[in-house]
């Protein structure tokens, strides 16, 4: 587990990252993502869990939640309105390494977008309909393209 702390007095936030995993994932890079996504949307980070899971924990969380019988690659949870965010987000690393293998993408490549898809549900995107999902579709490849930018 990584925290990431950013002092705002009196106040202090955090994001931190999990992994329930025995997959090793590059956690500050995905802390750096999130961050990334919330400071040039016009956000900040209050309180964000980030839990990078396998597929049993997926479906159950999405059972519970969400009525589906199914892992899906991430959820998202907000639980306070404002620029400031407070919230969790759950990715499985098994629907994003089979995603990869699907659209021949690499597994880092495929598990950034994934990680910049749930900053920016928690920021208020959505993907319901076909042009809110072309929309974040543009700002995941924005992202993408400003990540490997800043950090070559």
């Amino acid at each position: 587990m990584l925290s990431f702390h950013l002092h705002k007095s009196p106040i202090i936030m955090t994001l931190q990252i999990y992994n329930t995993t025995k997959r090793e994932i590059p956690e500050q890079m995905l802390e750096q993502a999130v961050v990334m996504v919330l400071k040039n949307e016009g956000f900040a980070v209050e309180s964000i869990v980030g839990v990078y899971c396998g597929n049993k924990m997926m479906q159950r969380i999405n059972r519970e939640f969400l009525q589906h019988d199914y892992p899906t690659d991430t959820i998202t949870f907000r639980y306070n309105k404002g620029r400031d965010i407070d919230g969790e987000f759950y990715i499985s690393l098994d629907v994003v390494k089979d995603n990869a293998a699907r659209f021949t993408a690499d597994f880092q490549h495929e598990l950034l977008r994934v990680t910049f898809h749930s900053a920016l549900h928690l920021i208020g995107y959505d993907d319901q309909s076909p042009d809110e999902r072309k929309l974040m579709q543009e700002k995941e490849a924005h992202y993408l393209t400003l990540f490997s930018a800043e950090n070559s």
